[in-house]
């Protein structure tokens, strides 16, 4: 790959919501693929703390209602909107894909857990990476319910969940990205 290729790649990124997403399938293979490049993630001291659970199929309904019922248990009676449960059930139903996020703390506790997050994060963007370079449609989520599906997927001691990743086809243009000038956000220090 060229330089120039993995600048496009990576300013071309984009978050595209379940809502566009077609109902054309993705390969298992490109699935398989999509995690095998997050596993290459930069990690310190090896602990390679990203964990995934891949839904898809009638499994996506299990998730569906598990996450509209627990999005009711978890906001007050003022907050709680209808049309935001529909949505939340909707995300995972129009998704070919979803892919939820884990945290695998080390037992060890070799290094901080931020920098185990950020790897987790590192792993997700290797992930967002490959969904670009196939012409997929991906949408990293952390809804408030997080902590009720770390329980619902009974995830042993050490682990939780921090996202969701909907993942779809989808046949729209991306929208342009805007990012504001680098300028703003460096300091050269040469003296």
């Amino acid at each position: 790959m060229q330089p120039d290729q993995l600048n496009d790649l990576i300013h071309s990124r984009r978050s595209i919501f379940p809502a566009i997403f077609t109902e054309q399938p993705i390969p298992r293979e490109v699935i398989q693929q999509l995690v095998e490049n997050a596993n290459w993630a930069p990690n310190h001291r090896r602990t390679e703390p990203w964990r995934f659970q891949i839904f898809r199929g009638k499994a996506r309904t299990r998730l569906a209602d598990f996450l509209a019922d627990a999005y009711m248990q978890t906001v007050s009676e003022a907050s709680f909107s209808e049309i935001k449960r529909e949505k939340t059930r909707k995300n995972v139903l129009r998704s070919d894909t979803v892919l939820v996020i884990i945290l695998q703390r080390d037992p060890e506790e070799k290094v901080p857990e931020w920098e185990e997050i950020a790897a987790v994060a590192a792993a997700v963007q290797n992930l967002w990476l490959t969904v670009t370079a196939y012409g997929l449609g991906g949408y990293w989520s952390t809804p408030g319910t997080l902590p009720a599906l770390t329980d619902w997927l009974k995830l042993p001691q050490g682990q939780r969940c921090i996202g969701l990743f909907y993942l779809g086809n989808y046949d729209l243009p991306p929208a342009s990205g805007q990012r504001g000038p680098i300028e703003e956000k460096v300091l050269w220090i040469e003296e």
